[in-house]
């Protein structure tokens, strides 16, 4: 193992991502991009340049990530949510999902008949189709659970090819759904659900932290993801994230925990570094050696991505949605839970971040079942 895959070189590096990340949102014209696409950006560019490995060679520190900073980062953040907001966010961001996720399978089904990638992958195209679909509708565990089933992973290079492509196509519509609200809006005003002049709505920038808090909100945070352990051993048809989501929703009304501070620094923060390590995956070295299977996985997600772009935001037009509550939406589609948590933070919209997170898990609830309906259907 060479000293830039040791964890501790690569947490540390990680770290000094999102403290330039922040340092730079601070001047003008890096505001416009805003700290979460930074940190994507600047982790991949690193990942490539080979500062740190890319995810596709494998480190324990993403892992870690995936599997406890990305849950706990989003049961931490929840702690400051006022269930209030579902009352005006929850009906629209809801259809705008249902839109979404249709714009994906409609996606699908056209790169399917314009791309023809069975010519290239084989017997498993369809499997692939699945993957997309379900990836596309709820995030990556819905994209693992298809892999596994058609036993895609056993093919080394295809598995590793859908993946990279999955998060090199991925990864700027993140992007693209942070910035194209701001743009929109002012081309094409609508009513925000609620008015961000009332301090009571914005995102706290600044937080003092005290060690009764910290340790109150980690202590919290982990007894949580025990908790939600054991709810998933005991009764596996219940997905982790949504005994954890629940969890934070119950305990975000009490009185004590509204007054804690430091909910937001470290709830964002585990989130940026989620975000970073979103970065590592996109390897475009791994993706140069594959040749035409690459091109063909390529020209097949992009095409599904911008008709599932073009679904929900036209819809979501047509409708006179707020422009922040359509990305959003399109993010707990594309990305899952904690992306939809990102952009409401990035957006500045407290009011989004439940709804988000809400119909994130419902997305890892249906995109399966979606999946395995389109690749059964294209088999």
């Amino acid at each position: 193992m060479t000293w830039t895959q040791d964890p501790i070189y690569v947490s540390g590096m990680l770290c000094m991502f999102v403290l330039l990340s922040v340092w730079l949102a601070k001047f003008k014209g890096w505001k416009t991009l805003g700290t979460p696409i930074l940190v994507i950006l600047i982790a991949a560019i690193a990942a490539n340049i080979g500062v740190i490995p890319t995810a596709t060679n494998g480190n324990p520190v993403y892992t870690g990530v995936f599997l406890y900073l990305a849950p706990m980062g989003i049961f931490i953040a929840l702690l400051e949510v006022d269930l209030k907001s579902l009352k005006k966010a929850g009906g629209p961001i809801l259809f705008m999902f249902g839109i979404g996720g249709l714009g994906t399978i409609i996606g699908v089904l056209v790169a399917w008949f314009l791309v023809k990638p069975a010519a290239e992958i084989g017997s498993i195209a369809n499997a692939v189709a699945g993957m997309y679909t379900g990836t596309y509708i709820g995030g990556s565990i819905n994209f693992n659970a298809i892999a596994l089933s058609y036993h895609v992973n056993e093919n080394a290079d295809l598995y590793a090819a859908t993946t990279v492509v999955d998060n090199l196509i991925g990864t700027p519509w993140i992007i693209a759904t942070l910035i194209l609200p701001k743009y929109l809006q002012s081309f094409f005003p609508r009513k925000k659900l609620l008015p961000l002049n009332s301090a009571a709505q914005k995102i706290k920038t600044e937080e003092s932290i005290s060690i009764a808090g910290f340790a109150a909100i980690f202590g919290l945070a982990f007894l949580a993801m025990a908790i939600s352990k054991f709810v998933l051993h005991a009764f596996p048809q219940i997905p982790e994230i949504l005994t954890l989501t629940t969890l934070a929703l119950i305990l975000a009304q009490i009185p004590f925990i509204k007054k804690l501070s430091g909910t937001h620094t470290i709830g964002f923060f585990l989130i940026l570094l989620f975000l970073a390590t979103i970065g590592t995956l996109c390897d475009l070295n791994t993706l140069s050696g594959l040749g035409d299977l690459a091109g063909t996985l390529i020209l097949f997600v992009t095409i599904l991505v911008l008709i599932h772009g073009l679904v929900i935001f036209g819809v979501g037009a047509l409708f006179r949605i707020d422009w922040d509550v359509i990305a959003v939406a399109s993010q707990a589609n594309v990305g899952g839970n904690t992306t939809a948590l990102a952009s409401a933070e990035s957006l500045n919209r407290p009011d989004l971040l439940i709804p988000g997170v809400l119909v994130g898990s419902l997305g890892n609830a249906l995109g399966t079942y979606a999946g395995f309906f389109i690749a059964g259907m294209l088999g």
